[in-house]
């Protein structure tokens, strides 16, 4: 996900965004932890991710809505 396309999307919208992709992270690494995953990458993609989000979330809380 792309950081313009995440400025698009309301607060609400952002938190949500965060809140699944953290449970999405959490069953990612449950799974390598228990057993390999095909793709290891994504787990460092979904924490990107994930900072992408809270990054653009602050922004937004931080200025003065226009």
């Amino acid at each position: 996900m792309k950081a313009k396309d995440i400025r698009d999307f309301s607060t609400e919208e952002i938190e949500q965004r965060i809140r699944d992709e953290r449970d999405e992270l959490s069953h990612l690494e449950f799974q390598h932890a228990v057993a390999d995953i095909p793709n290891p990458m994504l787990l460092r993609e979904k924490r990107r991710t994930i900072a992408r989000l809270q990054t653009i979330l602050k922004e937004k809380q931080e200025t003065p809505a226009a």
